[in-house]
C-alpha cells in the first residue's frame, strides 16, 4: 500500500500549465481587454444588487433575500476563476500550483453547485407565492428561507469537496498541460492516464443530483405554476404572474443550458474548444447578464434604486451644505 501511494504521489505534478485560450498576443490583448471589462460589470452589478437589497427595506422579502445570495454567489463564482485568468493572458506561460488548482477547482464547483440549489429555492419560492399565497407567509418565514438557503450552500460545498478529492485522487503521470483556462473537472479528468472511470462516475452520479434533479424540480414548479395562473380569470392577473417568474425563467434557462451542454454533453461528441466555448458562457456571460435581467425587468428593483440613489444625493448635498455653512 505504501508502495502505490508512493507511486500515485509521484506521478502527481507540482504545477499545471493551463492552456488558456489563444497563444497568439493580440488576441490574448483584446481577450484580457474584453474579459476585464466584462469582471469589473459582474462586480459592479452584482455588489449593488446585494447593497440595495440590504440598504432598502422594500426589498426585505424572501425573493430579494434569495436574489442577494444569486448575487453573492455570482461574485465567488467569477472571482474563482477571472482574476488568475486574467493574469494569465498577459503571462507568457500560464502556470498554476497543484494547491491553487485543487483550490480553484472546489471554489469553482462549490459556487456552481450551490447556485443550482438557489434556483431551485427560488423556483419554489414563486411556487408558493402563485399556486399558494394564503400560505406564502408560513412557508416563506424568514426562518424557513435562512434554512433553505444554508442548505444550499453547505449542499455545494459537499458534493464539490468530493468531486475534487475525487478528481485529485487520479494518477497523471506526470502530465502537466491542461488544455483549457481553468481547473475544472471534465479537464483534468481528460488529463489523467488513469482511474478516469471512477471519476467520471462521480462526475455523473454528482450531475444527476445538482443537475438533473434541480432542473425537474423547477420544471414541476413552473409546470404547477403554469396550471394555477391558466385558470386566473382575468388577463391582468394572469399577466402580473407571469411576469414574476420571467426574470427567473430566463436565468435558470441561461445557467441550467450552458452547464448542461458542458457535463452532460457525451465526452466523444465534444472538442475541448467547444467545451471552453460552454465554460467562458458560463463563467463570464451568464454573471453579467443576471443583475441586468433581474434589474431590466424589475420595478421595484429599479424604484429601489432610485431611492436610494437620491437618497445617497440628498446626503452627500446636506454635508457640503454644512461645510460651506
Amino acid at each position: 500500500m505504501n508502495r502505490s501511494g508512493e507511486g500515485n504521489l509521484t506521478s502527481m505534478p507540482q504545477e499545471f500549465i493551463l492552456l488558456g485560450l489563444s497563444s497568439h498576443p493580440e488576441v490574448r490583448l483584446a481577450l484580457f481587454v474584453g474579459f476585464l471589462s466584462l469582471y469589473l460589470v459582474t462586480l459592479l452589478g452584482n455588489l449593488l444588487t446585494v447593497l440595495l437589497v440590504g440598504a432598502e427595506p422594500l426589498l426585505h422579502t424572501p425573493m430579494y433575500f434569495f436574489l442577494a445570495n444569486l448575487s453573492l454567489l455570482e461574485v465567488g463564482y467569477t472571482s474563482s476563476v477571472l482574476p488568475q485568468m486574467l493574469a494569465h493572458l498577459l503571462a507568457e506561460q500560464g502556470s498554476i500550483s497543484l494547491a491553487r488548482c485543487m483550490a480553484q477547482m472546489f471554489l469553482f464547483l462549490s459556487f456552481g453547485i450551490t447556485e443550482c440549489f438557489l434556483l431551485t429555492v427560488m423556483s419554489y419560492d414563486r411556487y408558493v407565492a402563485i399556486c399558494f399565497p394564503l400560505h406564502y407567509p408560513l412557508r416563506m418565514a424568514k426562518k424557513e428561507c435562512v434554512a433553505m438557503v444554508a442548505a444550499a450552500w453547505a449542499g455545494g460545498f459537499l458534493i464539490s469537496a468530493i468531486n475534487t478529492a475525487s478528481t485529485f485522487k487520479l494518477s497523471f503521470c506526470g502530465h502537466r498541460e491542461i488544455d483549457h483556462f481553468l481547473c475544472e473537472m471534465p479537464a483534468m479528468v481528460s488529463l489523467a492516464c488513469a482511474g478516469k472511470d471512477q471519476a467520471q462516475t462521480v462526475m455523473w452520479v454528482s450531475c444527476v443530483f445538482t443537475l438533473v434533479c434541480p432542473l425537474s424540480l423547477i420544471i414541476l414548479s413552473y409546470a404547477c405554476i403554469l396550471g394555477t395562473v391558466l385558470n386566473i380569470p382575468s388577463t391582468t392577473g394572469r399577466h402580473k404572474a407571469f411576469s414574476t417568474c420571467s426574470s427567473h425563467l430566463v436565468v435558470v434557462s441561461l445557467f441550467f443550458g450552458t452547464v448542461i451542454s458542458m457535463y452532460l454533453r457525451p465526452r466523444s461528441s465534444s472538442s475541448m474548444g467547444q467545451l471552453k466555448t460552454s465554460s467562458v458562457f458560463y463563467i463570464t456571460v451568464t454573471p453579467v447578464l443576471n443583475p441586468l435581467i433581474y434589474s431590466l425587468r424589475n420595478t421595484e428593483v429599479i424604484c429601489a434604486l432610485r431611492k436610494t440613489t437620491r437618497r445617497l444625493a440628498g446626503t452627500t448635498q446636506e454635508n457640503r451644505s454644512k461645510e460651506t455653512g
